[in-house]
């Protein structure tokens, strides 16, 4: 098999690449100007990048971001990975579809290496002004969710169905009569919002230290019903 005198090296870290790089950039020099703008009137890269119609679909796609998803900052682009168990083919391609529906563009689906993870990953710029989304570690952060959702009830069903696909569970324990909806999550803004909401919507939720809970069976049943939780 021949050499690869390039493998596990980029512009910045092989030297003479990166020398290359820095003249051409000081030349004001662009290799690739005719094929991007080939590529502009073809359609294949875009010139502008409209904010997203506000929606069902977003709403929901907001909420799984927020619970799964990862916006990376990059020198000219942005990145936007979910997470997904690659056992839960359901979610994989409801989530691969509904990132092409909104960017007009599939996404890379790939397993990762030695793990059950499963990465839905898009490049495109403006993503986190457009999601209203920061990007980078959202641990932290206050989440500020538009009014478009939090004071229309048809896309606060999507947005938590989103959330709870992401970061929720269903647990029956029939032996003593134990029935369980739980939304997982270590930021306190993001537990406090779904609390509010899902009692917004007319259920009796508690909260605990890393959780929203639903514990009576008819709410339930039907919380599960209303946001359609794992049904593909």
């Amino acid at each position: 098999m021949a050499h690869v005198w390039n493998k596990g090296l980029t512009k910045d870290s092989h030297t003479s690449i990166l020398k290359i790089s820095q003249t051409m950039r000081h030349r004001h020099i662009d290799n690739f100007a005719k094929w991007r703008e080939h590529a502009r009137r073809s359609g294949l890269l875009k010139s502008t990048y409209p904010e997203f119609p506000k929606n069902e679909d977003l709403a929901e796609f907001i909420g799984v971001v927020l619970g799964d998803g990862h916006i990376g900052a990059l020198p000219r682009t942005e990145s936007l990975r979910i997470v997904a168990n690659s056992n839960n083919k359901g979610f994989v391609t409801r989530y691969a579809k509904l990132v092409e529906k909104i960017f007009a563009k599939k996404p890379n689906v790939k397993k990762r290496n030695g793990s059950e993870a499963m990465n839905i990953t898009i490049y495109e710029r403006h993503i986190s002004r457009r999601l209203g989304i920061p990007s980078g570690a959202r641990g932290k952060i206050v989440n500020r969710i538009p009014r478009w959702i939090t004071e229309n009830r048809k896309m606060i069903i999507p947005f938590l169905r989103g959330l709870y696909e992401a970061e929720g569970c269903y647990s029956v324990h029939k032996p003593t009569y134990t029935y369980k909806m739980f939304f997982s999550n270590r930021n306190d803004s993001l537990l406090e919002l779904v609390f509010r909401l899902v009692t917004k919507l007319g259920f009796h939720p508690h909260v605990s230290k890393y959780s929203v809970q639903i514990s009576k069976k008819h709410e339930v049943q039907k919380f599960k019903d209303l946001i359609e939780f794992r049904r593909y």
